[in-house]
């Protein structure tokens, strides 16, 4: 049994763009709360313009977790933020405040409200430089089509290009002979441990698509090339986890030569627009979550704060009738 079952959780998701982190700061002075960024890039130092985040001096005095804590080139995947949550929310709990869960990265989210076991997906340092060895020799696709033969649900779920998830599913498969889609998909069907509030901001898609435009632009007006620029100086590149993400890997590739700033800029918004896309399609098939159309409410944040509290109220009335 889990030691904090029944505590207190919330979660503030939704598309990249949509609004979460002004009115995550609003839902944490309203209710004691503190913010635990489930971000796969925000965690990252100096990676502030790409990612999108929130600077000390924004934070209102609200405590923030998860946030500009780790080197640029070290690894952060689900497995560390599982870890470094579970570790944020012992102490947010101890301190006596309600974590809040604030990102866009749902298998993150699901990774904490689903206390998914990932102990089963431990890794073999032999087989493992085996597999990198072949990805440098090889090319990643190769590595994609072994894992095509042994795990075809994975195969369609991962990128070819993605070579660590590729590695982390084979190493799976090689020590477990089950794939790891299975043991995923048996993970998800876990019932919360907490007592969950599972909130999913949105807004209709060509208000969303506007806004992901106009906040490309913004980054690039804020100096997001220089940022770029200091990282690859830094000794960053391509192959590091923290430079893929988006944004990052496309003004890279266009320091690299590979293509002009204007090709970059458009990559990065059709890109975003893509994985917005994709974070939707995630949450619809998310248990129990609570959707709020900003357009529903006039975009008015006091309203949809409000009808957020509401429920919160609402909900710990009939846990307690």
């Amino acid at each position: 049994m889990n030691k904090y079952d029944n505590k207190p959780l919330i979660v503030l998701t939704g598309p990249t763009a949509v609004g979460k982190t002004r009115l995550s700061l609003r839902l944490a002075r309203e209710l004691g709360g503190e913010i635990i960024s489930a971000d796969s890039m925000q965690v990252y130092k100096g990676m502030d313009i790409g990612s999108a985040k929130i600077l000390p001096e924004q934070m209102q005095g609200i405590p923030h977790h998860l946030v500009d804590v780790l080197d640029p080139q070290e690894e952060f995947h689900v497995v560390r933020f599982q870890e470094m949550a579970k570790e944020a929310m012992a102490g947010i709990y101890a301190r006596e405040h309600v974590p809040i869960l604030v990102g866009g990265t749902g298998f993150y989210i699901q990774a904490v409200t689903r206390d998914i076991d990932f102990t089963q997906a431990s890794t073999q340092d032999s087989y493992r430089r085996e597999l990198e060895e072949r990805a440098k020799t090889e090319g990643p696709r190769a590595l994609h089509e072994l894992l095509r033969q042994v795990d075809p649900e994975s195969a369609l779920a991962i990128h070819e290009n993605n070579v660590k998830r590729v590695i982390r599913a084979l190493e799976f498969y090689h020590q477990n002979h089950a794939p790891i889609s299975g043991h995923n998909a048996q993970e998800r069907e876990k019932k919360t441990p907490y007592d969950l509030h599972y909130f999913v901001l949105t807004a209709p898609r060509e208000e969303l698509y506007r806004r992901i435009d106009a906040r490309v632009d913004e980054m690039i007006g804020q100096g997001l090339v220089d940022e770029v620029r200091h990282l690859k100086e830094e000794g960053c590149h391509a192959g590091m986890v923290s430079m893929q993400g988006l944004g990052y890997k496309e003004i890279l590739a266009y320091l690299e030569g590979e293509y002009p700033l204007e090709e970059a800029v458009r990559l990065i918004k059709r890109d975003t627009r893509h994985f917005a896309k994709r974070q939707l399609t995630w949450f619809k098939r998310e248990d129990d979550v609570i959707w709020v159309d900003k357009a529903g409410f006039g975009y008015d944040e006091d309203r949809i704060l409000d009808h957020m509290l509401k429920i919160l109220r609402t909900q710990e009335e009939d846990k307690n009738t």
